[in-house]
């Protein structure tokens, strides 16, 4: 329905345009009435009919075309049209289509708000500024939408309004008449100019009144209203000399405007004849872009007076717009020349009036038409509308790759464009709507063979000589993953020698891919594959990233000789692509392997090998050696050679077969035991070998060489028995020697701990010494020895326990009351010493000594504070009795159970 309307809407516009021209012919006076009524009336209903069908059949094959109507000087920002709702556009496709309009060299007159999908006036539009006298005025411009691209035109007319007054060229009109001057004479007055169209163009010339003028109208070919002034009461100078007039044009809008101009008529004596033209209308053409001067045509007029009455100027009468720019007209010849640049493009054509005046004041009006001849003097204009200039190697042929619009300001022949490309490019150009191209894609594209194209577009006209214009486009092409990668060879083949060492780089394999960044990016892998039995993986790898093959581990041509496996390139394409090849690895031999000799066969039960009777002759076939080598080529080649034997003289070895014959005849004085020791080389680099020992007996009966062996038997045994006692011994003194070391050294670290434990005591010592008391045998002093008592207080009295020390035997220590340290003891204890009658004398002297020790003990442990430590020494003689003497053991045990009681917490005697 909104379509049917919009139709009808446009429909309408144009009926009403074509009646406009109609009503504006310039029909003859005298034609006027009836026969101009009906003409009329059946030309409006053949145009509406026609133009009706026009427009059907527009709407029915061009979609993508939208046109609106709205007046001139609307605001900045009015409202046009909803777009996106008349052309059935989504809001989201107009924001994802970077929808924009393109206006080309115009102005932009129009705003497109994308997300609202409408037009609103973006500047202040002035109908006649931009069109000028041509009618229906209107001005359009494309809408482009990409991803995908659609055009669609958008037309919007600019209604006219009534801003413009009728204006006279002159504010005052000078006219001098004959009072002569015979009634019906027609004076011809300027004409008001009114830019503005149909109804609220001029419409009306007012004359204000008076007794001897009336005002008649006529109207020209091309619709412009005339006022002429006609005589209808005779002039009397000498009456009234001098006349003033107004004269109003008036125009059809609403409000009504309106324009004046003041007409002051000048009576003059008596001018029979008015000047009169010998042609009503000139016709001229002048080419566009003449230089100021050139002659366009000459009018001339005749006045029948003579005299001052008889002579004749010229004017430009009405002037429409720039016409009095362009033009000048010699007032005496009536010569019209250029005076002023003309452009085709601009004006195609000009009328002008001109009036012929005598001094008499009678006048008479021609009609000069000047067509503009064009010139091609405008080279084709390209806009690029859209572009993309980045498309995929892989879109099909057809594909838009831009949207140019192309304009040629000439007109016929000069305006018919031509666009083309170098016919050596895959592309070609396609019109769509009116000087609106497409540029397609003609083949399919290969970026490896080429990545961008430069396309010259030339825009050419049919003028003579024709112009033309280029523009250039830069475009390129997005790689798309159709390329696999491809190997520099169709197979690959490695030798590597065996006994290799692990992780051993072997050779690489490469690949190249003709795609670009990420799809030609190439990552390398093993195909999964067994050698042996085995997976390929724990034989060789592959850097990833540079197709550098290494060995896993170690090869043994003895086990395996050739590796055979898949690599696979894969580039990072999505999907990515890839290629295979076939990697053969063969192993070298390498001399690893020394030879093995199969016989004789060396074990230690039989010692006879090979016997050989006294009666051989030369050349004996003794024995033969026989070895193989595991190895292959030349390092499997043997090689043998007698070594060392008892008589090297009777035997020689085959270099080749192995074979040990006599080189002599066995004589009986050669020994019974010949032990030969033959040597078997392989050809490799460096050469491995082989020994064997063949035992060969010279005898010709068995029971000569069993008693020959059997002694050799027995030595041989008690060699061996000789050797196990030997080695036997050697362990059994090792070990006693080492066993000896170690309780030293044991020893030692015990007695050196001990005396750490005595001589790094942080305990205050409190030396004591009991009075001295002389020994029977007439001594000073009581004892000869110490005896050390460490105590220590707490707090807890029943966490105390004693200890017992060792008696000094020699040396005594002297403390002084300050010093928190002690001597070292004497390493011998007198409780070893057997007793004696002077030590029995000592033991009871002690006994008596004790208590006193005790006594003292106490009373300075009670002087001391809780938690203390002291130490005490006791000059204590003691001999073996007195060790186990009851008395001395009631003795310690009070001097315990006391301490005890004074919370001691460590007593040490």
């Amino acid at each position: 329905m909104q379509h049917i309307w919009a139709v009808i809407h446009i429909a309408r516009v144009f009926l009403t345009e074509e009646l406009n021209l109609l009503y504006n012919k310039d029909f003859p006076l005298k034609d006027m009435g009836i026969h101009q009524h009906r003409c009329e009336k059946w030309l409006s209903w053949l145009t509406f009919t026609r133009k009706l069908l026009f427009f059907v059949f527009i709407f029915s094959t061009t979609s993508g075309q939208i046109r609106y109507s709205i007046p001139e000087e609307m605001k900045k920002g009015s409202l046009i049209g909803n777009v996106a709702q008349d052309l059935g556009l989504d809001l989201k496709r107009l924001r994802s289509g970077r929808a924009r309009i393109v206006t080309g060299e115009n102005s932009q007159h129009a705003e497109l708000k994308p997300d609202k999908g409408i037009l609103v006036v973006n500047e202040r539009i002035d109908r006649e500024e931009l069109c000028g006298d041509v009618m229906p005025c209107s001005f359009s411009f494309e809408m482009i939408l990409e991803n995908p691209i659609e055009l669609h035109r958008v037309m919007v007319e600019i209604l006219d309004v009534n801003d413009h007054a009728p204006t006279f060229k002159n504010k005052l009109i000078h006219l001098d008449i004959s009072e002569s001057a015979t009634m019906g004479s027609h004076f011809d007055l300027e004409t008001a100019y009114d830019p503005d169209a149909v109804l609220n163009s001029l419409q009306n010339y007012v004359l204000s009144p008076n007794e001897n003028f009336v005002l008649k109208q006529q109207s020209n070919a091309d619709g412009i209203k005339i006022a002429v002034m006609i005589l209808q009461k005779p002039l009397d100078r000498e009456s009234n000399p001098h006349l003033s007039l107004k004269l109003v044009a008036v125009d059809g809008g609403t409000p009504q405007r309106s324009g004046t101009v003041n007409i002051e008529i000048t009576v003059l004596d008596a001018n029979d004849n008015p000047p009169v033209f010998n042609q009503s209308l000139y016709t001229a053409s002048v080419r566009e872009n003449a230089v100021i001067g050139t002659y366009v045509t000459t009018v001339n007029a005749s006045d029948a007076d003579s005299g001052a009455y008889g002579l004749v100027t010229y004017t430009f009468s009405s002037l429409n717009g720039k016409s009095a720019e362009i033009f000048d007209i010699d007032s005496l010849s009536g010569i019209i020349t250029v005076a002023n640049s003309i452009d085709f493009e601009k004006e195609k054509k000009y009328e002008i009036r001109v009036i012929a005046k005598d001094h008499g004041g009678l006048s008479d009006a021609a009609k000069v038409t000047i067509e503009v001849i064009d010139i091609n003097d405008n080279a084709p204009v390209i806009n690029i509308m859209s572009l993309s200039s980045l498309i995929s190697e892989d879109v099909p042929p057809g594909t838009t790759l831009a949207v140019f619009n192309v304009k040629d300001a000439d007109s016929e022949k000069n305006g018919l464009i031509t666009c083309s490309l170098d016919p050596n490019l895959p592309f070609k150009i396609q019109s769509s709507l009116t000087n609106y191209y497409n540029l397609l894609s003609d083949a399919p594209f290969d970026r490896e063979s080429k990545p961008e194209y430069n396309i010259t577009i030339t825009a050419s006209d049919s003028g003579s000589p024709p112009l033309s214009t280029k523009t250039d486009i830069h475009l390129k092409i997005a790689d798309v993953n159709d390329n696999s990668p491809l190997f520099t060879k169709p197979n690959y083949c490695a030798y590597v020698t065996e006994n290799n060492a692990p992780g051993m780089s072997i050779f690489t394999v490469s690949a190249r891919d003709s795609d670009w960044n990420q799809n030609a990016r190439i990552s390398y892998f093993l195909e999964d594959t067994r050698v042996s039995g085995s997976p390929v993986s724990s034989y060789v790898s592959i850097n990833s990233e540079t197709g550098v093959i290494h060995a896993v581990r170690s090869f043994d041509y003895e086990q395996i000789k050739q590796i055979v496996f898949i690599c696979k390139a894969q580039d990072g394409g999505s999907p990515p692509l890839s290629s295979n090849v076939t990697v053969k690895i063969l192993i070298q031999d390498q001399n690893d392997n020394p030879p093995q000799v199969l016989y004789p066969v060396q074990t230690g039960g039989s010692v006879v090998g090979e016997m050989v009777p006294r009666s051989a002759d030369v050349g004996y076939l003794v024995s033969k050696v026989v070895a193989v080598d595991v190895d292959s080529g030349q390092n499997a080649w043997l090689s043998y050679k007698l070594q060392k034997a008892t008589d090297r003289a009777l035997f020689e070895v085959g270099l080749q077969n192995g074979e040990i014959r006599t080189i002599r005849q066995v004589t009986d004085k050669d020994p019974v035991n010949q032990k030969l020791t033959v040597i078997v080389e392989d050809n490799g680099q460096p050469s491995r070998s082989a020994t064997v020992i063949v035992n060969v007996a010279v005898a010709d009966s068995f029971s000569e060489v069993m008693s020959e062996f059997t002694d050799f038997k027995q030595d041989k045994e008690y060699n061996d028995n000789l050797t196990f006692y030997l080695v036997l011994a050697l362990a059994v003194v090792s070990f006693l020697f080492i066993t000896c070391l170690v309780v030293i050294i044991s020893v030692k670290i015990y007695r050196w701990r001990q005396s750490r434990v005595l001589y790094h005591s942080n305990l205050p010592v409190i030396p004591y010494y009991p009075p001295r008391y002389s020994d029977t045998l007439g001594g000073t002093g009581t004892l000869q020895h110490v005896y050390n008592y460490e105590v220590c207080r707490t707090t807890d009295s029943r966490k105390s326990d004693c200890k017992f020390g060792r008696a000094g035997s020699q040396n005594v220590l002297i403390m002084d009351p300050s010093s928190t340290g002690t001597m070292q003891r004497s390493e011998k204890s007198i409780l070893d010493e057997p007793d004696s009658p002077l030590e029995v004398r000592k033991n009871e002297l002690f006994l008596s000594d004790s208590r006193v020790c005790v006594c003292s003990l106490l009373t300075n442990i009670r002087t001391m504070d809780r938690g203390s430590a002291c130490s005490f020494f006791f000059p204590i003689s003691l001999s073996r009795s007195l060790k186990s003497s009851m008395h001395f053991r009631l003795t310690l045990y009070s001097l315990h159970n006391a301490l005890s009681s004074e919370y001691v917490s460590r007593v040490h005697f």
